[in-house]
């Protein structure tokens, strides 16, 4: 390997490791968030760190704390996680070379896949950097989930209302931050334009959760729209 290539190398691995820790200590904010909302709202602090240990999908555990402590059927919580994260099905499809061929690794690497993870992997040129980006970015963020759910329990119990500090909207900060690049395809706006107009109407008549399932109806801005000159003809 030439000195250049060695250079190139090490400056894309300090890149790499620069942006997950950043991304880390994103993730952090919002597992504090969870893990203090969910015990001022009854839920126990062990089961509430099992989630991030066994499910690892933020959007998902926020949105069960929300549906449970409102009085729904786990069942429902269950359907609804399903649902939201029926994304991950594309995902695999996209990342499924990158996490080995036997059953372990594999199985290993499937929890590891997250929005970030996918996000890191795809964004880089050789399989190599492909499977680098993936494992190392899924295996920070796990590391630090769980720990900061659970830290942000024992501050919830110190704490009266987490909501007058702002921990909240940690979650769609976070997200927000996370799909910005992505706004600047048209498809792609549309959709999230639509889901959050769908989201806000919704949000007064359904029960805390739902809302955000109801927005997934927005994708379906995502579609080509129907060429002018096609109809015409």
């Amino acid at each position: 390997m030439s000195s250049l290539q060695r250079t190139r190398r090490g400056l894309w691995h300090d890149k790499l490791l620069r942006d997950v820790t950043s991304m880390a200590a994103a993730m952090a904010i919002v597992g504090l968030s969870l893990g203090a909302i969910a015990v001022t709202k009854g839920v126990p602090l062990w089961m509430i760190t099992l989630m991030g240990l066994v499910i690892f999908a933020g959007g998902s555990e926020f949105m069960a704390v929300g549906l449970m402590t409102a009085g729904a059927a786990p069942l429902t919580a269950i359907l609804g996680g399903l649902m939201l994260n029926a994304r991950h099905f594309p995902f695999g499809l996209a990342v499924g070379d990158l996490v080995g061929r036997r059953w372990p690794a594999r199985l290993l690497g499937s929890h590891l896949m997250v929005d970030e993870s996918v996000a890191f992997a795809l964004a880089q040129e050789s399989p190599a950097e492909k499977r680098r980006a993936y494992w190392i970015t899924g295996a920070v963020l796990y590391c630090t989930w769980a720990p900061s759910i659970f830290l942000g329990g024992l501050l919830g119990q110190q704490m009266g209302d987490p909501d007058a500090l702002g921990l909240d909207a940690a979650l769609p900060a976070a997200l927000l931050a996370l799909i910005m690049p992505s706004l600047r395809e048209h498809a792609t706006l549309r959709a999230v334009a639509v889901g959050a107009l769908i989201a806000v109407v919704t949000t007064p008549v359904l029960p805390e959760g739902l809302p955000v399932m109801a927005a997934l109806v927005g994708v379906a801005a995502a579609l080509p729209l129907p060429n002018r000159r096609e109809e015409a003809r």
